[in-house]
Parts: structure tokens; C-alpha cells; sequence
């Protein structure tokens, strides 16, 4: 958070901050010197109360950052997490499935069909852990939560 941040109003543009300062200064003025230091501890004390009020603010600020951008992260997609590359690949290996079966049922008969929908079937759970890595750990966590 800068000091040009239009939520965070700065201690020198704090228009309660330069009133004090003025009332401080004509106070030393009409009392004399006698009370110098009591006034200046009386302003200090002002400006700090300040500072940890906008310390206090930009730190709430911050952690409601992220809390939101952890609360997001667990419910939206990650940006490369598009439609083409969930379903896209799927699609593309379906296609060509088609004559991956056709070769391998007349090469191998059934068995090198089997052979070949298992290495689809392979190679679409491996790129759907790979985009969503969750898929399987939500599974483990059920499981543990119905253990207890």
C-alpha cells in the first residue's frame, strides 16, 4: 500500500492532524515556553495514536487480501484452466482412438485393443491430473474426514 493510495488518506494530508498541529503552535504561543514539553508530548501522542490507526488499517486491509485471494484460489481455475485444455485433449485422443483400435484389433485381435484403450485411458487420467492436481487429493481428505 503506498502513500498514494486514495483508500489510505497520508499523515501529511490528514486535515485533523494539521489542525492539531496549529492548535499545539498557537497553544505554545499563549502559554510560553514553560509548556513546550507537555505540548509536544500532548501531539505526539495524537500523531502516533494515528500512525497505529493506519497501521491497524492497512494491515486488517492486507490480510483481507488474502484471505479473499486464498478463498479464490481454492474455488476458481487457474488462468491456463480453459475449456480447450480440459476438454480439448480428451477430444483429441477419442479421435484418435478410432484407428488406434482399428490397428491394433487387426494386429493384436482383442487384446491389443485392450492394450491400446488402456494407454488412452492412461494418458487422459495423467492429463487430468496434471491440469487439476486436486482431482484425487479431495478423495484422500473425504476419506480421512469419515475415518475419524
Amino acid at each position: 500500500m503506498s502513500a498514494s493510495d486514495p483508500r489510505d488518506v497520508g499523515l501529511r494530508d490528514d486535515p485533523d492532524l494539521k489542525k492539531d498541529l496549529d492548535a499545539t503552535v498557537r497553544a505554545r504561543r499563549d502559554l510560553g515556553d514553560d509548556y513546550d514539553s507537555a505540548l509536544v508530548d500532548s501531539f505526539l501522542e495524537r500523531v502516533e495514536q494515528r500512525i497505529d490507526d493506519v497501521v491497524d488499517r492497512r494491515a486488517r486491509r492486507h490480510l483481507a487480501e488474502q484471505q479473499m485471494a486464498a478463498a479464490r484460489g481454492t474455488r476458481r481455475p487457474r488462468p491456463a484452466d480453459s475449456w480447450a485444455e480440459r476438454y480439448g485433449f480428451a477430444l483429441i485422443t477419442l479421435v484418435l482412438a478410432i484407428p488406434l483400435s482399428a490397428i491394433a484389433g487387426g494386429l493384436a485381435g482383442l487384446s491389443g485393443m485392450v492394450v491400446a484403450w488402456i494407454g488412452i485411458v492412461g494418458v487422459n487420467a495423467v492429463q487430468a491430473v496434471r491440469v487439476n492436481p486436486e482431482l484425487f487429493a479431495g478423495r484422500r481428505r473425504d476419506r480421512s474426514a469419515e475415518d475419524r
